[in-house]
């Protein structure tokens, strides 16, 4: 017992020698916490040199866009409206009350086929007393026939005797004279008969006119007049309804006088509908008028083609959005238009060591940003030459010369000088920090 009183009575050797040394377990945190803060300030310092000090990188400023491959048109746009090529607005031609519509709109009809009809008893009544005149006028002819007939015989009478010296020369006068008045009266009721028979062609026309027939074969697409109506047609002939062949249709398109002149007859043209499902009809330019429209003080020309409808999916009134194909391209290499980098500008150092790009400095501290390139205006006179920017295999820019063909406002068709898959340099990179050379000429602040 005293032995175990006298072991527990002597200090530890390590506790006695530093009693406010750490434990194993301690010191192995202390030393895990110091590796990590120097990794932290390893990272800090490396993204803090690479940040205001490392070399800029020059492809980093900029977007690139690979070269593909696909279909190009140059067109020119606009929007018309949907018409029958081939229609006719029936009409009276005779005044009266409408008395059957014997179709509906969107009936079908054939040339010759009957289509309305007119009251005809104001007409039938005219062509009955005509009638009736060219006869009294025909009995009346018989009568002056006899006479002149008769005349005939006495004046042939008169002659006889006037050779045997048996009658005057007065009795042989009169005789003249009343046959040649018998002839003229036979003369004058000949043309009141003709003239009468005229009337009566007149008259039996409009009562033909009171039964309208379509003059061609399609479809009645509109009706203006009502049943029953009174049609007067002393002044203008008033329009029915309108019998159109829906097989083709003619689109009308009104274009600006700005692209006018870029279109030419025979060029292709293609348009879709609104609930189309984006299908295209196709047709070629057949006409340009040469009057004008102008609408708001903007002068509009219409230009027409036609389209096949065989199956009159087309209607009349349809709007239609129209292209006009002025160049076009197929299979072919395409680059953006922003890619041509005549305004695309080239970064250099300035004499602060910072960065500028189009010769601009970020004078002031501020930054320096590349500016949007400016792409050519479009169009197809033939082949062009451009420079583009061609991002290399080691990271650096190579300006390039290329030949461009059919071009639009969004993409341009590469002739020669580029190849599929090449990036070029199509805009400005999109940044939120400032450049590395900036940042050296203006330290942030704390």
């Amino acid at each position: 017992m005293r032995d175990t009183l006298s072991r527990e009575a002597t200090p530890s050797p390590v506790t006695d020698m530093n009693p406010s040394a750490p434990s194993p377990k301690r010191r192995w945190r202390r030393a895990a916490i110091a590796l990590l803060s120097l990794a932290l300030l390893g990272a800090g310092g490396y993204f803090a040199w690479s940040k205001y000090f490392a070399k800029p990188d020059e492809a980093s400023a900029y977007q690139f866009t690979s070269v593909s491959r696909g279909d190009i048109e140059d067109v020119v746009t606009a929007t018309g409206t949907l018409q029958p090529r081939d229609y006719v607005d029936v009409g009276a031609q005779v005044s009266g009350q409408l008395k059957k519509i014997h179709v509906e709109v969107g009936s079908e009809v054939k040339a010759g086929e009957l289509l309305a009809e007119i009251d005809p008893v104001v007409l039938q009544s005219r062509v009955d007393a005509t009638r009736a005149q060219l006869r009294n006028l025909r009995a009346q002819l018989m009568q002056r026939e006899s006479d002149r007939r008769l005349a005939d015989l006495q004046l042939r009478r008169q002659r006889n005797l006037m050779a045997e010296d048996a009658t005057t020369a007065d009795a042989l006068q009169t005789a003249e004279a009343t046959q040649l008045g018998a002839q003229a009266q036979v003369e004058a009721l000949k043309a009141q008969i003709d003239q009468t028979e005229s009337n009566l062609r007149a008259d039996e026309a409009n009562l033909n006119y009171a039964r309208i027939y379509a003059p061609i074969t399609g479809t009645v697409v509109s009706i203006t007049a009502r049943q029953g109506q009174t049609l007067i047609a002393s002044q203008q002939a008033p329009v029915i309804l309108r019998v159109a062949d829906l097989s083709t249709m003619t689109v009308q398109t009104q274009v600006s006088e700005a692209d006018v002149s870029r279109l030419t007859l025979g060029m292709d043209a293609y348009f879709t509908t609104l609930g189309g499902e984006g299908r295209r009809w196709q047709g070629t330019l057949r006409k340009i008028e040469p009057t004008p429209v102008v609408q708001n003080n903007v002068v509009l020309y219409n230009a027409l083609f036609d389209v096949s409808n065989p199956e009159q999916a087309l209607m009349t009134q349809m709007t239609a959005q129209v292209f006009f194909v002025v160049a076009a391209a197929r299979d072919a290499l395409l680059v953006p238009m922003s890619a041509f980098s005549a305004a695309v500008p080239r970064v250099t150092r300035t004499a602060a060591g910072g960065s500028a790009a189009g010769g601009g400095s970020a004078a002031g501290g501020g930054e320096a940003r590349p500016s949007r390139p400016r792409p050519p205006t479009s169009g197809t006179a033939g082949p062009r030459q451009r420079t583009v920017r061609v991002a290399a295999a080691d990271g650096t820019l190579q300006e390039r010369r290329v030949e461009v063909g059919v071009s639009n406002r969004v993409q341009a068709q590469v002739l020669s000088g580029l190849e599929e898959g090449d990036r070029v340099v199509s805009g400005a990179a999109l940044r939120t920090d400032t450049p590395a050379a900036a940042r050296r000429a203006q330290p942030p602040r704390l």
